[in-house]
């Protein structure tokens, strides 16, 4: 009864198992010799899924680099460019905190510290202020503190910084100011500059770079190895060598 049961699935993996390995020497053959109709197809060197990953993986550095290059260029690249802000010498000669409160994001209110400073070589007064930036906003502030309710805190912290801006009344100091876009206004350092340009420039560079080189390494190897196996098959048939039943890549490893 165990022998009649068991003897139908000996029966069909013997057969199965000859199928399969004489149709893998028939596909053998075809390759090397080129007789069947799939010969030369099966000359191309095919990629792998390393390979096949390693494109996908570089086209995609490259695309996050071209959105990168966009960003930088928005946010930095074109405020440098439009920046008209020289060098220029400035002197400190007052300084004042505003008796009126300016509102801090609905919170709360806080004191306007407002610098005046005269530039050197011209008779006109401007506004100081902190960078590039600060002269878009619509209060001539020199320094605002940080939004809180003590209020005392806050006038402490502003007096402090008027103490300090006192010390350095009647004394020169570098300053930038734009005569033509801006001039009653000069700033005391300028936020958008050249390092600051080249070092946001520099990590869309670098990926770009990195997945140029690994989409062209890819394709470099993938071209040797095409090569490779056009030299082989040349010789193979100039020689009039029998084809080796090894596949083609472990003959060029060997």
């Amino acid at each position: 009864m165990f022998l009649n049961t068991a003897s139908p699935r000996r029966s069909f993996s013997i057969p199965i198992n000859i199928n399969l390995h004489g149709a893998r020497r028939r596909q053998t053959r075809q390759r090397c010799d080129g007789n069947g109709a799939e010969g030369p197809r099966s000359q191309m060197p095919t990629s792998s899924v390393g390979e096949d990953r390693a494109i996908l993986l570089g086209f995609a550095m490259i695309a996050f680099s071209v959105l990168m290059f966009f960003v930088v260029g928005i946010t930095t690249v074109k405020p440098y460019i439009d920046s008209c802000w020289e060098e220029a010498s400035c002197v400190l000669p007052q300084t004042e905190i505003l008796d009126e409160w300016v509102d801090c994001r609905g919170v709360s209110t806080v004191p306007c510290l407002t610098v005046t400073v005269s530039v050197t070589g011209s008779n006109e007064s401007a506004f100081l202020q902190l960078d590039e930036d600060s002269v878009f906003l619509p209060n001539e502030c020199f320094y605002l503190p940080k939004c809180q309710m003590d209020r005392k805190g806050l006038q402490d912290e502003v007096q402090k910084v008027k103490q300090w801006l006192d010390s350095q009344l009647k004394n020169s100091s570098l300053c930038f100011s734009d005569q033509r876009g801006h001039p009653d206004h000069v700033i005391l350092s300028r936020k958008y500059t050249l390092r600051r340009v080249l070092f946001g420039l520099l990590w869309p560079c670098l990926m770009l770079g990195g997945g140029s080189l690994l989409v062209g390494l890819v394709k470099l190897t993938h071209s040797k190895s095409f090569t490779m196996c056009r030299k082989h098959r040349a010789d193979f048939m100039l020689e009039g060598l029998p084809c080796p039943r090894k596949s083609l890549s472990n003959a060029l490893v060997s």
